[in-house]
């Protein structure tokens, strides 16, 4: 019989590595430019998981289109800051598992609405791990919309119903449902109802194994 279970498609921030924070310090920083109130509900109501101009959007709702551009860049500036700045936090958890999936040969990607992600990934020293990376540069429609994830299975030849999505944010969960693909909400916040529509539902990957993954088939 067919191992149903053929692929790994982790989501870069908040499942791999943490740079959540240098994300919020960023966008605080650029809506407090724009006199606008920014907190961390905010953050993942609003902008956690989306392209960069769809999350300068949604809180910079009176800017016109050439502005958003603008302010968008300043985020971007202000992120790579802290990037360059400060260590990127891999969480070790993750990382277990990855290795142990590539071990029993499973095609694996990493996928990110981030244009840095290939940056993020080299400077972790983690991007020989994965097949291939889907990120903010290959976008041309952000989560929820699913191409980002089903693009990803066409690169690796398999199809969107033998593949498992690891996500943390609301609109990634909704995207690999969409694909249909199995989904792994990962919630580190205490708050899983934000991603009920996951069929799996763990704090951490460390809760995890081979034959639990392959139990949702």
């Amino acid at each position: 019989m067919e191992n149903k279970f053929q692929c790994a498609i982790f989501d870069l921030d908040g499942v791999i590595v943490n740079t959540v924070p240098l994300h919020f310090r960023a966008w605080k920083k650029l809506f407090e430019e724009y006199g606008k109130k920014f907190d961390f509900q905010d953050y993942l109501e609003k902008v956690d998981g989306i392209p960069r101009i769809a999350g300068t959007k949604a809180i910079l709702t009176d800017l016109q289109e050439d502005k958003i551009v603008i302010a968008s860049d300043k985020k971007q500036k202000y992120f790579m800051k802290f990037l360059r700045e400060l260590e990127i936090p891999v969480f070790n958890s993750t990382v277990k598992l990855i290795k142990n999936l590539k071990s029993r040969k499973l095609k694996l990607a990493v996928v990110s609405s981030s244009k840095n992600c290939s940056y993020i990934i080299k400077k972790a020293g983690l991007n020989k791990l994965f097949d291939t990376a889907f990120t903010g540069n290959d976008i041309i429609k952000g989560k929820p919309d699913p191409q980002i994830f089903l693009t990803t299975a066409e690169r690796l030849k398999v199809k969107p119903g033998n593949c498992v999505v690891f996500e943390d944010a609301i609109l990634g969960v909704e995207a690999a449902k969409r694909a249909k693909m199995k989904c792994v909400g990962i919630d580190r916040l205490g708050k899983p109802e934000r991603l009920k529509k996951a069929d799996l539902i763990v704090k951490d990957l460390k809760e995890l194994n081979f034959n639990t993954l392959q139990s949702l088939f």
